[in-house]
């Protein structure tokens, strides 16, 4: 079946699609990568998502337009993965929408809204799309994140040692697959988010990240400012455990620079590239990780892999591509992936990683244009083999 994952994450500067091939051969998932696009959003479109997410105000006309606008987008996206990326034929379409907002309380997910109407997805495509895959998880008493656990504990078991992987894209996401025992996932906290917001404040909107981490590179970490952000109840609550720019935007880093002032921007740059490298080694080092397989926006930032590295010295560092799947389209690559399972009627959950009381068929199904049909049900997959 051929597959096309659409993506778009925390940092929302983007729409990533994705194609693979996938199969199954007994227990194990075959995936065929067929290419990867990154579509960055229009200005307007994305000035909108900003103006929408918390903890600004909005209304529901607002979020109505939006969710037609994305929709509209994805839906384009998805019409240049099935010409360019799959020779103008594919089965179906998984769309992840973008995330408005990820509502928790006390640690425990109480909803999660994304957005981008799949019909416009199915009308442009005339292809079955698969949306709405966290919803499910929540109902059940999960945190709906991470998803892609699912998918690197297909991809990393079996593996020597301890293998991990980290997704850094807005927020960080680790998932930890120990030999003999259940994988574990949750969020780290953040990644790239209070850097772009801080790089976004700093320079008045003119650029969007600190790129190739040089900002970072020419400041230093203020220990202050770093203690601080430390102290966050987030970092010492149990897994499972997710988080979004509900907590992580500009006023929270605002009212952390109130207390402890850091003149220099980049010393505030380098202070909070060095905020995820330590988020991220803690939370690595707490389950005795071996080995670390990176993929998101952020491994493309060098300082912020390097002072990972730095913090986990002996930790093997890999990036996915050496694993055979690109770093920079895994999450749309994984999307695509749970909605071929939820085709063939398969979870796409790993409860120990979410924190739900079962796995679940994530996500509802918008059909094609002719009749809705799907595969025979399958085995459930244990191993993920990546070819070509």
């Amino acid at each position: 079946m051929r597959v096309i994952g659409l993506m778009s994450g925390t940092s929302y500067d983007a729409i990533e699609a994705a194609a693979a091939d996938l199969t199954f051969e007994g227990d194990t998932l075959v995936m065929r990568p067929l290419g990867a696009l990154s579509l960055p959003y229009r200005d307007d479109v994305r000035s909108r998502i900003g103006a929408a997410l918390p903890p600004a105000a909005t209304t529901m006309e607002d979020v109505c337009r939006l969710d037609t606008a994305l929709g509209q987008a994805f839906a384009d996206a998805a019409v240049r993965g099935v010409e360019e990326l799959c020779s103008g034929s594919a089965d179906l379409v998984v769309s992840h929408g973008q995330t408005m907002h990820h509502w928790v309380e006390n640690g425990v997910v109480r909803g999660t809204l994304q957005i981008g109407q799949p019909a416009w997805i199915a009308e442009a495509t005339g292809l079955p799309v698969v949306f709405d895959l966290r919803s499910r998880d929540v109902a059940a008493g999960g945190q709906g994140a991470p998803l892609v656990s699912m998918v690197d504990a297909l991809l990393l078991r079996g593996r020597d040692g301890v293998p991990a992987a980290l997704n850094l894209g807005g927020i960080a996401n680790v998932t930890v697959v120990a030999p003999d025992a259940d994988p574990t996932a949750f969020d780290t906290g953040p990644a790239n988010a209070l850097v772009d917001a801080a790089v976004r404040h700093f320079t008045d909107g003119e650029r969007d990240y600190d790129e190739d981490g040089r900002g970072a590179a020419s400041g230093r970490v203020h220990p202050g400012l770093l203690a601080r952000l430390l102290s966050d109840p987030y970092y010492r609550r149990a897994a499972p455990k997710s988080t979004g720019k509900e907590l992580f935007h500009l006023p929270y880093l605002l009212d952390a620079l109130a207390a402890e002032p850091v003149p220099d921007q980049n010393d505030v740059l380098a202070t909070l590239t060095r905020l995820t490298a330590v988020t991220v080694a803690d939370a690595c080092r707490a389950l005795g990780v071996t080995e670390l397989v990176m993929s998101g926006g952020g491994v493309r930032n060098p300082v912020m892999t390097a002072m990972i590295g730095e913090e986990l010295p002996g930790v093997r560092l890999l990036v996915s591509d050496d694993l055979g799947v690109s770093s920079t389209a895994k999450e749309a690559l994984a999307f695509a992936v749970l909605g071929f399972l939820t085709a063939h009627g398969l979870p796409g959950v790993v409860p120990s990683c979410t924190g739900a009381r079962h796995s679940s068929v994530l996500g509802s199904i918008t059909p094609g244009r002719g009749p809705l049909q799907l595969p025979v049900a399958a085995t459930q997959p244990r191993t993920l083999r990546v070819v070509g």
